[in-house]
């Protein structure tokens, strides 16, 4: 169901975030992140004149490099457009972001790192979609290789609750899911 008829309005502003997960041969993965923040009006700007409806005011990348683990083995970041001159110079900082994982508690490390005048904002907020997308690209594929299935039953038992349990609302241990697929794990009501 699509969003109800809004009220008239003009468009002001548009954030565009595209990720995009690949495999590499060598057997690591890229996880692609680009974001763009257009303006649809022309306006001034200290460091760049005049900006253009439709010329972005930030435009920026990330390219995270990960192993089977969701382990951070390289990193890359770029700021094409900014508003500011110096906004490319924080790019480097994102290396402090190499041998983290992907996982519980990455956005508290990220912050760590890279939070307030350590990082740049838009980066740093990149890095969420970025992650998503690494989920979204490796564990299917490596799920599907490894015969995994959804079903929670014998040596996964040894490795301990699977990964989604809790992860989501139509994860939640006493969500219909949960029951259906690890009865075992189910909280609910009978």
């Amino acid at each position: 169901m699509p969003l109800s008829e809004p009220a008239a309005r003009e468009p002001i502003h548009t954030r565009t975030v595209t990720c995009r997960g690949y495999r590499r041969a060598d057997g690591l993965w890229d996880i692609e992140g680009h974001l763009t923040d257009i303006k649809s009006y022309v306006f001034r700007n200290d460091h760049r004149g005049t900006i253009e409806s439709g010329d972005p005011i930030h435009e920026m990348w990330i390219r995270v490099t990960l192993d089977e683990s969701f382990t951070i083995r390289d990193i890359e970041a770029a700021t094409d457009k900014s508003p500011y001159g110096l906004c490319p110079s924080i790019t480097p900082a994102y290396d402090q972001l190499k041998g983290l994982t992907i996982g519980g508690g990455f956005s508290r490390k990220l912050k760590e790192r890279l939070g307030g005048v350590h990082g740049c904002t838009h980066l740093s907020e990149l890095m969420g979609p970025v992650a998503t997308t690494a989920f979204q690209t490796i564990f299917p594929i490596l799920a599907r290789e490894r015969g995994m299935r959804l079903e929670h039953t014998g040596e996964d038992k040894k490795k301990g609750p699977p990964p989604l349990l809790n992860a989501c609302h139509a994860f939640a241990s006493d969500s219909e899911i949960v029951r259906r697929h690890w009865p075992e794990l189910y909280t609910g009501p009978d």
